[in-house]
């Protein structure tokens, strides 16, 4: 027989050969109701996955009379003791537990809520890199963990069947330079923008991967989890990689958004013109954001013969809730009104840079981290370059990187009030480099369909 955790069994020795067993565990994860055609009538099911103290996972479902009794029970987090189920083999088509069986309960389970149980994790992740993913066979679910290098901002519409949806979408990126895009649902979708643009490292515990426009897309489950600065080896080895070089190596997108890139409209986005021409009809604060190949062409460096602040010092002490640096600007003393303290600041840039194609060349407000990469120099090294050696030898050092390697840019466009004065905001808020061997077979296909047209 096995051993007991105490009075209660464990996880892992659970089997269609034990019948009588109580265990003890976390609900680290919860399902919504799902109604099924059941000969003439209508069933309904919940899952929810479950963690004991050795570290053993199983999903458990319920089923009819079970759902009415136990589903505001259950909550996400907190610790029961669960008897009275049978054991069934797992589908592993929809069960991403790495366990052989699963429970099934019905209006007969026993099940108490206890204490928190310390000894009990939040989480078990089974992470799988995104070099992996391209060659297993879809669909299938994995825990990811990278850093987020793009996003979209939330977008609410109405599905076929009338429900009211909201969602945004991420481009997650790990090291081994490759990327997926994810799409978030529900309120996990309503973040706020700063949530995401400082590329903050993550875990996605559930994401469901499909096969989508000729790539591979992914979808966080109702039941999965986002996870910011996890606990993990595995999260501060992507941060290291991301700031020690990841972020400007080209990347291999295992997702396909169509020619050229795609705001989360659907619109399509080819070139500078037809971006201008898209964000001139933003309406509302929700925006759009758009992805466009283009060169830096000149960054505003004077202003009425005036030299321009290149970089501004930024507060870095951690905001709360989400552990983010501020990112504040902060005064002389290095005092943060936000804060409303004195702390750790870093050179921060904010340039306003004019990029160019053959059909436009904007001038658009380059934020940090895009900035650092379209002037190939952080902020450490423009401080250092206009401290140490000059204004002149800064300005000479940006210079050379105008009309250089083509980058992919991330432009998000808002309808915004300044002044009391409505106007359409447009921001570069990520600069990458051009994937040439992606970025050639898509103008290859354009060329195919300009063809075919003819």
């Amino acid at each position: 027989m096995a051993a007991m955790q105490g009075s209660f069994f464990p996880i892992s020795e659970l089997s269609t050969y034990n019948s009588k067993w109580t265990i003890r565990a976390r609900v680290t994860s919860k399902a919504q109701i799902r109604t099924f055609r059941k000969g003439n009538g209508e069933g309904k099911v919940f899952h929810v996955e479950l963690l004991d103290a050795e570290g053993g996972e199983i999903r458990a479902s319920f089923f009819n009379d079970a759902v009415d009794q136990f589903h505001t029970k259950l909550d996400k987090g907190k610790c029961f003791t669960f008897s009275g189920g049978s054991l069934r083999v797992a589908n592993k088509q929809f069960n991403t537990c790495n366990h052989r069986y699963e429970i099934t309960f019905d209006k007969g389970a026993r099940i108490e809520e206890v204490e928190e149980v310390a000894q009990i994790g939040k989480h078990v992740f089974k992470l799988t890199d995104l070099r992996a993913i391209q060659s297993r066979v879809t669909p299938f679910t994995a825990d990811l963990c990278g850093v987020v290098s793009g996003f979209q901002p939330m977008l609410a519409f109405t599905s076929k069947d009338g429900k009211e949806l909201v969602k945004c979408e991420v481009t997650l990126t790990d090291d081994t330079a490759t990327s997926i895009a994810v799409t978030i649902w529900g309120e996990r979708a309503k973040q706020p923008d700063t949530t995401f643009a400082d590329h903050p490292a993550v875990v996605m515990k559930g994401v469901a991967v499909k096969v989508w426009n000729g790539g591979r897309s992914g979808s966080l489950l109702e039941g999965g989890d986002l996870i910011f600065d996890a606990a993990l080896p595995e999260v501060q080895k992507m941060k290291q990689w991301w700031s020690e070089g990841g972020s400007s190596k080209e990347i291999k997108t295992l997702s396909v958004s169509g020619p050229g890139g795609r705001g989360p409209s659907g619109t399509p986005v080819e070139d500078l013109g037809d971006m201008r021409r898209h964000a001139e009809q933003v309406l509302g604060d929700q925006g759009k954001v758009f992805t466009v190949v283009a060169r830096l062409a000149q960054v505003q460096m004077r202003k009425q013969g005036e030299a321009q602040p290149m970089f501004y010092m930024g507060c870095q002490e951690p905001k709360e809730g989400s552990g983010l640096p501020c990112n504040r600007r902060v005064d002389e003393s290095g005092f943060c009104a936000a804060c409303n303290r004195a702390g750790r600041a870093a050179p921060r840039l904010n340039l306003r840079c004019k990029f160019a194609d053959f059909a436009d060349s904007p001038w658009l407000t380059t934020f940090h981290e895009a900035a650092q990469k379209v002037v190939g120099l952080s902020a450490e090294q423009v401080k250092a370059f206009e401290v140490g050696e000059g204004r002149e030898a800064l300005e000479s050092a940006i210079r050379r990187a105008y009309m250089q390697e083509p980058v992919q840019l991330t432009v998000r466009a808002r309808y915004e009030s300044y002044n009391g004065e409505p106007r359409t905001n447009v921001t570069c808020i990520d600069a990458r480099p051009v994937a040439l061997g992606e970025r050639g077979r898509a103008l290859l296909q354009e060329i195919g369909q300009m063809i075919a047209v003819k």
